[in-house]
């Protein structure tokens, strides 16, 4: 397995927005999350300017087809994406296989 790290450039509005698509955005990622898809996710903090989701899976599709489908991306509030495979070597979570 490979771990992907999903990062999101959010928009100068997405804190006053996104409440009305937060509830459908973590119910995606509780789901991604309790299926072993993702390790660990959350926006940055002062200033909220962008996130970071870590992913595990077998290739980068498991991170694209959660940003595909994020209410927070189709609905406007993320101004870019992008996937980047990273090589994680250590750490107390980390499984070599």
């Amino acid at each position: 397995m490979n771990y992907y790290i999903l990062f999101y450039e959010l928009t100068d509005n997405y804190l006053q927005e996104r409440g009305q698509y937060r509830a459908e955005h973590l119910g995606l990622a509780k789901e991604a999350a309790q299926n072993g898809d993702l390790v660990l996710g959350g926006a940055l903090d002062e200033p909220a300017d962008q996130a970071v989701l870590v992913f595990r899976g077998q290739d980068d599709n498991v991170a694209s087809t959660f940003a595909k489908n994020d209410p927070y991306v189709k609905n406007g509030l993320i101004k870019e994406w992008k996937v980047r495979k990273w090589n994680a070597v250590v750490g107390s979570k980390f499984e070599n296989d």
